[in-house]
């Protein structure tokens, strides 16, 4: 499954168990299945920004700080 269809089967379940009249069973097998996509969606999120990381390693292979957004030059300059 992708992060997008993880994160909106959770909003789901939040929902249900926020609307819904729910027996206490009911209630824990979401709740559970709740933890269980939030770990694999925050694992997701983990994985993304090691890959980003790994991108941002200069040539000397530290990690350079940089932020995430194109200077106007760079895009003019076609950069």
């Amino acid at each position: 499954m992708h992060y997008e269809e993880l994160l909106k089967e959770l909003e789901e379940i939040v929902r249900q168990l926020e609307e819904d009249e729910l027996t206490l069973e009911q209630s824990l097998e979401l709740f559970q299945k709740g933890v269980m996509l939030s770990k694999k969606c925050s694992k997701m999120l983990d994985d993304a920004e090691q890959k980003v990381s790994i991108i941002l390693k200069g040539s000397d292979g530290k990690i350079l700080e940089q932020p995430f957004h194109i200077n106007q030059e760079e895009t003019n300059n076609g950069v």
